[in-house]
């Protein structure tokens, strides 16, 4: 029996005083505020009666550490799995994002000349193809139940596109995809459709720091 719902959450804040964009570089730790942050989305969607069976993370500390309260609440074990992880990007480790203050270093403008690939890092239908064919075989080895998948911001938000049928291109600083949310999809017909989007913490009272996505 395969499952019933599958829900990708995004890690909570990462420890990263200086601001970089951390991509796949090792040792990028959640912070004190980003393990409550995972603790209350598991809590928030666990409390809500999911009943969930499998959980993933990806292999990335981050991700680990916010699959670490899923794991805690269900008993469950996490299932690394590498093809939900951040994409590659030429710009990790530099301490500025995506915008007009990128276009003020000339020496990176040949990786900004074809936002539809995009030339900066991995290819958008790439990161969709494996995004989605990890979230398949979770869906189809699950035998009922929920499947959870902790995984990062851009692979999330480009899997949302591919399901709505939305171009890939889009304004970084736009996507909806906030820090320990939960989008959540249901598979009916064999194709994923996106049925729901949480943010456990908007209503925290706290303002979590979202700097270094990809």
């Amino acid at each position: 029996m395969p499952a019933d719902r599958l829900h990708l959450v995004r890690h909570g804040e990462v420890h990263n005083p200086d601001g970089v964009l951390y991509g796949r570089i090792e040792g990028f730790r959640l912070s004190e505020r980003g393990q409550a942050m995972a603790a209350r989305s598991a809590d928030a969607l666990l409390d809500q009666g999911a009943p969930v069976t499998r959980l993933y993370a990806s292999p990335l500390q981050r991700a680990q550490e916010s699959a670490a309260p899923w794991a805690s609440r269900t008993g469950l074990e996490i299932r690394t799995e590498p093809r939900i992880i951040e994409p590659t990007n030429v710009f990790e480790g530099k301490a500025f994002g995506f915008g007009p203050k990128l276009l003020a270093h000339p020496g990176h403008w040949r990786h900004v000349v074809n936002p539809w690939k995009p030339s900066w890092g991995e290819p958008y239908a790439q990161i969709a193809e494996r995004m989605l064919a990890a979230m398949t075989e979770a869906w189809d080895e699950a035998e009922g139940g929920d499947v959870v998948m902790v995984s990062h911001q851009l692979p999330i938000w480009t899997v949302h596109r591919a399901v709505v049928g939305e171009r890939f291109i889009h304004d970084p600083r736009k996507r909806r995809c906030a820090l320990s949310s939960i989008t959540t999809f249901e598979r009916p017909g064999g194709r994923f459709a996106e049925i729901r989007y949480q943010d456990p913490n908007a209503d925290s009272g706290d303002t979590p720091i979202d700097r270094g996505a990809v």
